[in-house]
């Protein structure tokens, strides 16, 4: 009897460690599309885009649910509603912009605009599994880099949804997949390298743990936007007192 209880106490709190770390997991994967949203969109000179993290509560979570995670790679506890700034896609954006611009050279710099706005959201989408990856390397000690995180690899950190929406984006910017391919990898290092900014960092890892700490079911965009702009002024006040002490 002794033993039963103590292995049934020890599959507890595994399975407790288990909704913990996938609680942390959901957490830098939504604070990193949150992140790409309000940050790498401002970055670009882009417009403000509303959003909310929707998250379901973990009370609810079974063994179960983590389990389909870590075989699917594919979660829905969890998710940014809204945040985009293309919502409908044209048939082509490569027919678009050239009839456009054939028509009248002032629609040029729409069309300039549109197509960062597009590539934005592309991005948008892969620093969630991005900024989920790092997360988990930095919690194991491992290195994070393109050798070892690339763009197959991000199924493996719930981003298989991400990745389907960004080739949807895709399909539609370019007609052959070699270009697809192409530009999707561009926009991959854009990731990466968003990831890889101390102060971008700073500020997902801020978010999460807020993220963490919340018993919200609903966060909206205003606390999103003055958590992430917070760790932005405190990254750039550490910075102008370390100049000044040095």
């Amino acid at each position: 009897m002794a033993l039963t209880m103590k292995r049934n106490k020890k599959i507890e709190t595994s399975s407790q460690d288990n909704l913990i770390q996938h609680k942390q997991h959901i957490a830098f994967h939504e604070a990193g599309h949150a992140a790409g949203i309000h940050l790498n969109n401002k970055a670009r000179q882009l417009p403000p885009v509303f959003f909310k993290i929707i998250i379901q509560e973990m009370t609810d979570v079974t063994a179960a649910d983590v389990m389909a995670y870590q075989i699917t790679h594919d979660d829905c506890i969890a998710r940014i509603e809204g945040g985009r700034l293309i919502e409908l896609l044209p048939p082509s954006v490569e027919s678009l912009a050239r009839e456009l611009t054939e028509r009248n050279d002032a629609m040029a710099q729409l069309v300039k605009d549109y197509m960062t706005a597009f590539e934005a959201d592309i991005i948008n989408l892969l620093i969630g599994p991005l900024a989920e990856a790092k997360h988990v390397a930095d919690t194991d000690n491992e290195l994070f880099n393109h050798k070892l995180v690339n763009l197959d690899a991000l199924k493996n950190y719930g981003g298989s949804s991400d990745i389907a929406l960004a080739n949807e984006y895709l399909q539609s910017f370019y007609a052959d997949k070699q270009q697809q391919d192409k530009k999707l990898e561009e926009l991959f290092n854009a990731a990466f390298d968003f990831i890889n900014n101390a102060e971008n960092w700073a500020a997902i890892t801020r978010l999460a743990d807020y993220i963490l700490c919340s018993s919200k079911s609903i966060i909206y965009c205003e606390e999103i936007f003055s958590t992430l702009d917070q760790s932005d002024d405190h990254f750039k006040n550490r910075g102008i007192k370390a100049r000044y002490y040095l």
